[in-house]
């Protein structure tokens, strides 16, 4: 405690100067917490993955087709417990502007392989037997209004059915909780049944297996038993999947780790100038101190508790408000989940402000603790 008046008189003695230093390291851990939420939201489809579900596409790329009958192949490899499929409907309501994450599916082995999608029974009955039935997440229940039992006229940017409507009138039967809670599920069948092309095909095959262990053997015997045909298939875990999704608009971690490492950098040479400034100042004062009695550790123990005040003080306000921040603009984004900062961003950010304080405070420390008594005041 005999430290602690000591340290704080020399931080307020040029109290501009510290205040400046503050605000460039909440600044930089600010921005570390609004980058940590957008790899969040970037990735975090990934904890949605099932370790015991594989993702069927073409190896060409998801755009092309497959013909529905491979289910009926796939469901024959041992292993696989269950097998559904799903369309991309390119759906939208109104507004082409604000694109709805839609598929047509086979609802009944729909719910069997994604059994994080919970859906009250009753609606799971009203949903089997609608052909015209759908279910969304609460996310889209929340921005458009929509509640069990709503028509509603939704449209699709891709297909057409056989008189070149685009629309398609359909019942919302229920609203599931889990899983993605941005999504619409529409029936396959009539999807396919009233559309001008490419019927009897589909986008994607999902399949549950019994023992995730045996998942790329029986990856690789779905793929083998597709070879050389007419649409050759990519097979890999939901969770690879997810990734490589993502990684299609860019790889997120690498460039959030980019930007934090510069801006950290910056910081660390701001916040080690102003602790080396400081102690230049402070030259004689350090040296009466140790004329007093204070040893060289406990004079070098000051500087870095100076500089670690500094980044923990400045950094725990930056990570506060950039997660505040976050939050706050994820609720403003209607169909983005996990817009927010993580607890793990945030442990790794104290770890950071701690690195970032001892590495900017160590070699002003050492420079006091190695500080000669006599030529120091002779020097003042």
């Amino acid at each position: 405690m005999k430290y602690l008046p000591l340290i704080w008189a020399n931080l307020m003695r040029r109290k501009a100067r510290t205040l400046f230093t503050l605000l460039s390291v909440l600044v930089a851990f600010m921005l570390f917490a609004m980058l940590g939420a957008v790899n969040q939201a970037f990735t975090g489809g990934v904890q949605f993955a099932g370790a015991n579900r594989l993702v069927v596409t073409n190896r060409v790329g998801l755009i092309n087709s497959m013909p529905i009958n491979y289910a009926d192949r796939i469901a024959k490899i041992p292993g696989v417990a269950d097998v559904t499929w799903q369309e991309w409907v390119g759906a939208y309501f109104q507004d082409p502007r604000q694109p709805i994450t839609g598929f047509g599916v086979d609802a009944a082995s729909f719910l069997e392989v994604h059994d994080d999608f919970k859906l009250p029974p009753e609606q799971a009955q009203t949903w089997l037997a609608d052909k015209a039935g759908v279910i969304i997440g609460p996310l889209l229940a929340k921005h458009y209004g929509w509640k069990i039992g709503d028509h509603i006229p939704l449209r699709s940017n891709i297909w057409r059915d056989k008189q070149g409507n685009s629309t398609w009138d359909v019942n919302v039967d229920g609203i599931y909780a889990g899983g993605q809670g941005d999504q619409l599920l529409m029936h396959y069948k009539y999807l396919d049944d009233t559309r001008a092309f490419r019927n009897n095909q589909v986008g994607m095959f999902m399949l549950k297996i019994s023992d995730p262990d045996h998942a790329a053997g029986i990856a690789e015997q779905i793929d083998g038993m597709f070879a050389n045909s007419d649409a050759e298939t990519k097979t890999s875990t939901e969770k690879a999947f997810v990734q490589s999704f993502a990684a299609m608009l860019g790889n997120i971690g690498k460039i959030v780790v980019g930007i934090v490492s510069a801006v950290l950098f910056s910081m660390l040479l701001v916040t080690g100038n102003t602790m080396a400034q400081s102690i230049r100042e402070r030259v004689s004062e350090l040296a009466v101190l140790k004329a007093l009695g204070f040893s060289r550790r406990g004079v070098a123990f000051m500087v870095l508790v100076e500089s670690l005040m500094v980044t923990l003080m400045g950094g725990a306000l930056g990570l506060a408000i950039g997660t505040v921040f976050a939050g706050a603009i994820g609720s403003k984004l209607p169909f983005v989940q996990n817009f927010n900062t993580p607890p793990s961003s945030l442990a790794f950010g104290l770890l950071l402000m701690l690195a970032l304080g001892l590495l900017a405070g160590l070699l002003p420390a050492t420079q006091a603790m190695r500080l000669q008594v006599a030529a120091a005041l002779r020097r003042a």
